[in-house]
């Protein structure tokens, strides 16, 4: 298949390397980050979306989106799908759906989850929404760069679906966090909190296979100084768009919103920029009752 791809960073390079190992001819574009193995350099997204069947773009926010969008769907052949996998704001998923379709193009959104490591496993998860017919074209390329991709319905629906499950992961790893500061305050042995944790009803995601304490549990950022797996300022992102999705649908989110809170002050006035988000564990560890 013929394949543009757009945005070639720590996501999208990955992703792409794959789908050009697996024998796909890619083009590809960035304004900064180099070409990945096996990926032809395109000289800009328009290029590289000529003529493709399929363009995929992996970018930082809405604003950007619908620019490249702006620049590359008048460079598409009629009947191709354009898959965006970049986490938006709904809005901005939904004009550029519209406008893919008015110009005869199949259009998905396809935000994911799974981090830099999945990318470079090619074993994401992806959140897809869509037509069923767009979505069985692009399925052989979600099966290469991922393990599971679920259609959850019309445009929209991916960047709903990835915004609710951010919002939880969010408010889970601080509790999660907070969790482990208060057992160390308490005399409690980390690694037999998480036994015990981890095998009851405090089982979860954060816990259980990303768990934030060093040497407890599988291997995780924790374990390499807080190196990101997914940055801190990458949840704050994900967590300020499930607020502004909560206000424009009218929906009660104050844990989310607590959550989105906590982050811009670890990322904006404390020392979590560059780390992954797991590093609230630290931060929790220096902290007292009112400070």
């Amino acid at each position: 298949m013929k394949i543009g791809f757009i945005g070639l960073g720590h996501m999208g390079g990955p992703m792409a390397a794959n789908l050009a190992r697996e024998g796909h001819a890619v083009a590809g574009f960035d304004t900064a980050a180099p070409m990945p193995e096996g990926v032809a350099r395109a000289d800009s997204a328009a290029a590289a979306a000529a003529g493709a069947e399929v363009v995929v773009t992996m970018l930082p926010n809405g604003a950007i989106l619908r620019g490249v969008a702006e620049e590359t769907i008048p460079a598409m052949t009629p009947g191709a799908v354009f898959c965006d996998c970049s986490t938006v704001d709904v809005d901005s998923a939904r004009a550029v759906a519209q406008q893919a379709r008015t110009a005869g193009l199949g259009t998905l959104d396809a935000p994911v989850s799974g981090g830099t490591a999945g990318a470079a496993a090619g074993t994401l998860t992806f959140m897809v929404g869509g037509s069923a017919e767009d979505f069985d074209t692009v399925r052989p390329l979600f099966e290469i760069m991922g393990q599971k991709a679920v259609l959850c319905g019309d445009p929209g629906a991916g960047q709903a679906a990835k915004i609710c499950n951010n919002m939880i992961l969010g408010a889970t790893m601080i509790v999660t966090c907070e969790a482990f500061a208060l057992a160390d305050k308490l005399g409690l042995d980390r690694t037999k909190m998480f036994d015990v944790v981890s095998t009851s009803s405090g089982y979860s995601w954060s816990m259980n296979a990303y768990c934030p304490a060093p040497g407890v549990g599988p291997v995780s950022p924790a374990d390499n100084g807080y190196t990101p797996g997914f940055a801190a300022e990458l949840m704050l992102k994900d967590l300020r768009l499930s607020q502004q999705a909560a206000e424009s649908a009218d929906a009660d989110t104050p844990m989310g919103q607590l959550a989105a809170a906590l982050y811009a002050r670890f990322v904006e006035e404390e020392d979590g920029k560059g780390k992954d988000f797991s590093a609230m564990l630290p931060r929790f560890e220096k902290r007292h009752r009112d400070s």
